[in-house]
């Protein structure tokens, strides 16, 4: 292949001509913050390089899986050997049957999973399966939580949508979405009418419960206990999207940092991605094996995949849970994202500028507000004109940082103590002109 010349501006003009917005998903255009994405050509570590060979801290993390940094020499490893052994069957492999064992260990609310290859291909599946098990029809979601595009959940979502202003999409018929019920994210009173009205015909809450796609907002503990009365009280589905959280934020994912404070607490679905899959395209749904046994072949609701289980995905996935499960691991991740954030506090507390952090695990999210928001309506007080100004200072600067205001951030296992003070650096640089 011919070395490329083009640098990021040639690069964004030539895909835009053939690709809409000059990108595979929407986020990636820089649209919100303005200016030239950068088209990465090579990552390494807690690193990427781009066309025009500038090299940047990356606090993306391909959005969230590269929990070990990039090219992690052994899922490097694992994945050149799969692929040595083939691309894909349309066929089991004992890989499937390791990789579903390894996570089943990690995250013990669930007997049975079912591997897929989106994070959208798991929510619309578990969706179904909450439909099927419980013979109901209504699902309630939650305004600025962001479960995949499928039609039925794309109704007041976080992430692309609401850094482009939409809270919902063309495309949707209104008799699609009927059934799906929005409300405000950590409102109990409003959570609790609504269980009054439609619990009967409830077959589901599906909820995010650290919300990635409006930065980072937790579910409260009170909040997230009285979602597990009244699923219980209705005979709903509890759905947990950890497609972020998973495997992120702890071990055992969002849930068994809830089950902390809330003894023997559990949710009755969890959906997972990113880190499950090591960077490749993997993600997987898992509940109770009475509710897993309704999937087809079993049972009467249908899901499939041509590349489900795919035995190169499994192989990096598999790889990426056995380094992750080492002792120590997340807590020097933590230890790190916590330090990241302080610095940044620190830094805007300096300059004057109203600021807040949050973080757990390897996952954080940042404010320009006074105080922690706790929904999607707090969020979008943030200054967006004052983030979008950070954003470009600090890409300026070597930091990349995700291009938009609604979205976490990620630490991995590669951040040095040196990345993050030289993040920390350029910050206080950036908040002084504020």
């Amino acid at each position: 292949m011919t070395p490329n010349t083009e640098n990021n501006q040639q690069l964004f003009e030539r895909a835009q001509r053939v690709i809409p917005g000059g990108v595979n998903s929407p986020v990636r255009a820089f649209k919100a913050v303005g200016g030239v994405p950068r088209f990465i050509k090579r990552a390494q570590g807690a690193y990427m390089w781009d066309a025009e060979d500038r090299r940047y801290i990356d606090y993306i993390g391909s959005w969230g899986p590269m929990i070990l940094g990039h090219g992690h020499p052994a899922v490097v490893q694992a994945v050149q050997s799969a692929l040595l052994d083939g691309f894909s069957y349309g066929a089991p492999t004992l890989r499937e049957i390791e990789l579903v064992d390894a996570i089943l260990r990690l995250v013990p609310s669930m007997d049975m999973l079912r591997l897929v290859s989106s994070g959208t291909e798991a929510a619309m599946s578990a969706i179904r399966l909450a439909r099927g098990a419980t013979g109901r029809r209504k699902l309630i979601k939650f305004e600025g939580c962001y479960h995949g595009h499928a039609d039925a959940l794309l109704v007041k979502a976080g992430s692309g949508l609401a850094t482009f202003g939409n809270p919902s999409s063309a495309g949707v018929p209104p008799e699609v979405v009927q059934h799906t019920l929005v409300l405000e994210y950590n409102n109990i009173d409003q959570l609790e009418q609504t269980f009054a009205a439609h619990g009967r015909d409830m077959a589901c809450l599906v909820i995010e419960p650290i919300a990635g796609n409006m930065n980072f907002v937790r579910a409260s503990m009170p909040f997230m206990q009285r979602c597990r009365e009244l699923c219980t009280e209705s005979g709903a589905l509890l759905v947990f999207d950890e497609v972020m959280t998973g495997c992120r934020v702890a071990l055992g994912g969002a849930q068994a940092v809830y089950a902390r404070v809330l003894p023997g607490f559990q949710p009755d679905m969890t959906i997972l991605g990113k880190v499950i899959g090591g960077g490749m395209p993997l993600a997987a749904f898992g509940a109770k094996r009475e509710v897993m046994q309704q999937l087809a072949p079993l049972g009467p609701v249908y899901q499939a995949g041509t590349l489900s289980g795919n035995p190169v995905a499994t192989a990096c996935g598999l790889s990426t849970l056995t380094e992750i499960a080492r002792s120590g691991f997340f807590d020097d991740l933590a230890r790190k994202t916590r330090l990241l954030m302080d610095g940044l506090q620190a830094a805007a507390d300096s300059a004057g500028v109203p600021f807040c952090v949050d973080c757990e695990g390897g996952m954080f999210g940042f404010f320009l507000l006074d105080r922690l928001p706790q929904n999607y309506a707090q969020v979008m007080r943030s200054d967006s004109a004052r983030f979008n100004r950070l954003f470009h200072g600090m890409l300026e600067r070597g930091i990349y940082l995700a291009p938009a205001l609604f979205e976490a951030g990620f630490v991995s296992a590669a951040h040095s103590d040196a990345d993050i003070a030289a993040t920390v650096g350029a910050a206080r640089e950036v908040f002084r002109t504020f």
